[in-house]
């Protein structure tokens, strides 16, 4: 691999735009794809492509024009069987087609981990009808949560708590499911003490862990991630053996976001991303090298060094409240401002708004993981969206 790689990115979220910022500080050249114009990664890459990740003959076509070294996926809803065809074919996919294929699905990544791996993890059922839902919820017991095999950043996912809300969340997860599939996983609820996303980072040397980041979720979706997560050395351990033994299992190399449920000593595997996770967003003021840094360098084959933690870190959702477009920002100056440690913010420059959008995120270093929460949450309640 030289440092003149040439990256097709499939996806340019706020994820894609700091990866792309990272490939490009090590020489790479990154063609940014997404589904719409003016993504937040098109901004700062050498190229981009419009185009849907599902439409297969467009993204053969893609791969094929611009003929690239890495095919890096950014998002869950692409056509697999593609990345395996030119996988085949000698172009790397990152990790690779299996592991893109594997996590696509939730219900493929929760058989590799539950049957083929013996991981502990929550009952479960699959539903492809509200009466397979049903059967499903009676397996997992109530409360039990239902989210489609395929989505991200928690859209479709309902946690239920009484038999008369099944119906209503299976119409919410069927219709903000991604792709194709009308097909939603019942989980059981697992009355957790925290969970966490350890990011695992597969290089060519092993496997290197970044410290654990807790996070806390609303509507199936994060609002705050910290770091470090306090865990025991136990628990550290059995989460760390687990990760190792799935990214083993999926191959190829990267850095993996995988999610634990944690109750007591009892580590409980959750779900796992073959990419940057949007919790680990902390990482970029929490590390010696972020997320996207260590992504860059593992999937390039460049050295990946020991994770050293600059210090408790936080970092907290910028949310827009209404559909619009153009939008500008207000109070950043204030934002960054905010007493009481080290303060940066990223706007994410997604050109439209909606209801519960993630459009930037405020990051925060201080003396201790309460402190460091406090400020990242004022700092971001500061940033005020100018709607057009």
């Amino acid at each position: 691999m030289t440092f003149t790689a040439k990256i097709l990115l499939l996806g340019s979220g706020e994820l894609g735009r700091e990866f792309v910022i990272s490939a490009k500080r090590l020489g790479a050249q990154v063609i940014a794809c997404d589904s719409y114009a003016g993504a937040p990664a098109m901004q700062v890459a050498d190229g981009c492509e419009v185009f849907s990740m599902l439409d297969g003959d467009a993204l053969r076509a893609a791969i094929d024009r611009h003929a690239p070294d890495l095919v890096v996926p950014e998002i869950e809803a692409i056509r697999t069987e593609v990345l395996a065809q030119v996988e085949a074919a000698g172009v790397t996919v990152v990790p690779s087609a299996r592991a893109t294929m594997m996590t696509m699905n939730r219900d493929a990544i929760r058989e590799v981990a539950a049957v083929e791996l013996g991981l502990r993890t929550s009952r479960y059922r699959y539903a492809e009808s509200l009466e397979e839902v049903l059967a499903g919820a009676a397996h997992t017991g109530l409360p039990c949560v239902i989210k489609p095999v395929m989505s991200s950043s928690g859209k479709g996912q309902t946690t239920v708590r009484a038999a008369e809300g099944l119906e209503a969340a299976w119409d919410y997860a069927v219709a903000n499911m991604r792709g194709d599939r009308r097909r939603v996983i019942v989980e059981e609820f697992v009355d957790f003490d925290y969970e966490i996303t350890l990011l695992t980072v597969r290089t060519r040397e092993g496997a290197v862990f970044c410290p654990p980041i807790g996070h806390r979720q609303e509507r199936g979706d994060y609002q705050e991630s910290w770091q470090p997560a306090a865990m025991t050395a136990g628990a550290i351990a059995a989460a760390q053996d687990m990760a190792r033994r799935i990214v083993d299992d999926l191959g190829g190399y990267g850095l993996f976001g995988v999610e634990f449920f944690v109750k007591g000593e009892e580590v409980i595997f959750s779900e796992l991303s073959p990419r940057p996770h949007d919790t680990g967003m902390v990482t970029s003021i929490s590390q010696n090298l972020s997320e996207f840094d260590l992504h860059a360098r593992a999937v390039l084959g460049l050295p990946v060094p020991e994770v050293v933690l600059r210090g408790a870190a936080a970092s907290a959702v910028i949310l827009a409240d209404r559909d619009s477009a153009g939008p500008g920002y207000a109070g950043l100056a204030e934002a960054l401002a905010t007493p009481g440690g080290e303060v940066d913010v990223r706007i994410f420059g997604k050109p439209t708004t909606r209801p519960y959008r993630r459009m930037g995120v405020a990051l925060a270093l201080a003396g201790d993981v309460d402190a460091a929460r406090r400020v990242a949450v004022e700092a971001a309640g500061k940033v005020r969206i100018v709607y057009r």
